[in-house]
Order: structure tokens, then C-alpha cells, then sequence
């Protein structure tokens, strides 16, 4: 694979080169960890904003005590609660975790003993790609 991402340019263009081979496909899941691992620590660095993440993702610490009351504010207001942005960078930790146990899988289960384990550590990573299935387009800075 062979992947050349230019700048924008004053007129908002970009433009994209991308090669692919027949061997970049065969394990695409492993191809790609590599590639979106980065580009997932350097938004998390560098973000100016966060989407609206739904509450049924984040664990009960992270979300708003009234829910209702919390809905309210935010739908008919457009306001945040003080876990807002937390929720977003807790979805994005589980998305790097994810994509960096894929690009690292060996160094991962070597580390763990039993099936427990391994199945608890596989639902964690599942979970981080349906977050990045869901929140893909809210991947932006």
C-alpha cells in the first residue's frame, strides 16, 4: 500500500493518492490498525470539540445523574453537563485501545493466562470498534 494525503489548499481541495496491493487486503483488519492507531492519538491530542456521545456507551461514572433533565438542556438548549467532554475522551481511549491491541494482538494475549481473561480483553476490544463504527463521522477536529 502506498498512501500519499497532501495538504488543503485555498480551495478546500486535497489530493489523495492511494495504491492499493493484492497482499493489503488479505488481513485488511491488521493492514489498517497501523494506519488508524495514529491518526486516533494525534485527534485525541489535538481536538477542539467533541460530539454527543449516547450514554448507553460510557460507563454509569460518566453519565448524568437526571438524565432527563440532562436530555432536556441538551436538546432543547444545546448546553453540556460537566462530563460532556470526558465521555468523548473515554470513547476515543477505548478506539485507540482497540486499534492498538490489533497492531500489538501478540503482545496482548501473551500477557493474559486464562480464557477469562482473553474473553474479557476481546469484548473491551470489540467494543472499541463498534465505538469507531458508530462515532466515524464524528472523527474530526
Amino acid at each position: 500500500m502506498k498512501v500519499n494525503i497532501g495538504p488543503y489548499t485555498d480551495d478546500a481541495e486535497q489530493v489523495v493518492e492511494v495504491h492499493i496491493d493484492k497482499w493489503d487486503t488479505w488481513s485488511m483488519d491488521h493492514t489498517l490498525a497501523p494506519i488508524i492507531l495514529p491518526m486516533l492519538i494525534q485527534l485525541k491530542q489535538t481536538t477542539h470539540g467533541a460530539p454527543n456521545v449516547d450514554l448507553e456507551d460510557v460507563p454509569e461514572g460518566l453519565r448524568p445523574t437526571n438524565t432527563e433533565e440532562w436530555q432536556k438542556l441538551y436538546n432543547e438548549g444545546g448546553e453540556t453537563d460537566d462530563k460532556f467532554f470526558e465521555r468523548w475522551d473515554w470513547v476515543m481511549d477505548e478506539m485507540i485501545y482497540a486499534f492498538d491491541c490489533k497492531a500489538n494482538k501478540d503482545e496482548v494475549y501473551m500477557r493474559l493466562e486464562d480464557q477469562t481473561e482473553i474473553k474479557k480483553e476481546q469484548k473491551r476490544i470489540s467494543n472499541g470498534f463498534r465505538l469507531f463504527g458508530k462515532y466515524y463521522e464524528s472523527l474530526w477536529d
